[in-house]
């Protein structure tokens, strides 16, 4: 069964009832597969089909045309707290309230909290980009196979801080170094880079990223099903325990602190600059700002 989002198509649905494998496509290459509210609730309406489907074992998330996810789309950067009435975006010179941002966060972080404790086996197929929320789903996944030449990191950590995200996942995935390291500078590496620390299941050429994903897939989908489902709510028992105790709450409360910043003069301003520029020449203006040219030291 082949099936497209409900609503314009940015999310594709599939299921292979033969292999038990369900694949999910996030579907907006225009923009490097970054979703928006509307596409985030299109992937949760899939990820709840698979959850009440009994002949569904394993779902396969990945991003059309060779780019995974660029995350969240940043051209509706604080628009999506609206106005606490509605659907009204907020004016450039009215701050969200704290309440208003602790109301939307905690919505929005239950789809990242829920992922993280999906009961099925998912497996992703990384190549391209996978930044902010797009890394933080790849690292969700059970089973991720990635491309050497991906660029992984959290670049939205240079204008909402580094309390950004998932920090139980964060940690206990990457490391305290590598989770560091990332989140205090913003810094985009690859994926190649990072190998040698195991983060991901399977590193390869991107040429054999989607072959790979789908073995890995298909091995999975042949455990016992009702074996996999308790398996999958032990490991999140297990991790809840040991890793992620407090990560439902920390998660979003960080987060609605992060939106609510107060910028010293000579620090960058994303929203400030995105006004003034446009959200092309903010992001430029970005990254002439956090470069920093290595030493010389020969």
């Amino acid at each position: 069964m082949t099936e497209a989002s409900a609503s314009d198509g940015r999310v594709l649905f599939d299921i292979d009832r033969d292999t038990r494998i369900a694949t999910v496509t996030l579907n907006n290459p225009a923009q490097r597969n970054s979703y928006d509210q509307a596409m985030r609730d299109d992937l949760a309406r899939y990820l709840d089909i698979v959850v009440d489907d009994d002949d569904i074992t394993v779902v396969l998330l990945r991003g059309a045309e060779g780019v995974f996810s660029t995350g969240a789309n940043m051209n509706n950067a604080y628009g999506w707290y609206g106005d606490g009435n509605g659907d009204t975006p907020m004016s450039e010179k009215r701050r969200p309230s704290q309440r208003r941002r602790l109301t939307v966060d905690r919505k929005t972080f239950g789809f990242y909290h829920e992922f993280l404790g999906f009961p099925k086996v998912t497996v992703g197929e990384i190549s391209g980009f996978a930044l902010g929320g797009g890394f933080e789903m790849a690292l969700m996944t059970d089973i991720s196979v990635i491309a050497r030449d991906t660029r992984i990191g959290m670049p939205a950590t240079r204008f909402l801080g580094p309390a950004l995200g998932s920090l139980h996942m964060f940690f206990h995935r990457l490391g305290p170094v590598l989770a560091r390291q990332l989140l205090l500078t913003g810094d985009i590496v690859t994926a190649e880079s990072v190998e040698h620390r195991g983060v991901f299941t399977e590193t390869c050429e991107a040429a054999h990223v989607t072959a790979r994903a789908r073995y890995w897939a298909e091995k999975a989908a042949k455990m016992p099903a009702d074996g996999v489902v308790i398996a999958k709510e032990a490991f999140r028992l297990v991790e809840q325990s040991q890793a992620y105790q407090g990560e439902e709450v920390a998660s979003y409360l960080f987060h609605a602190f992060g939106t609510n910043l107060q910028f010293a003069s000579g620090e960058f301003n994303f929203v400030k600059t995105r006004a003034q520029h446009g959200t092309k020449d903010a992001f430029r203006l970005r990254d002439e700002h956090f470069h920093v040219p290595e030493p010389d030291l020969t």
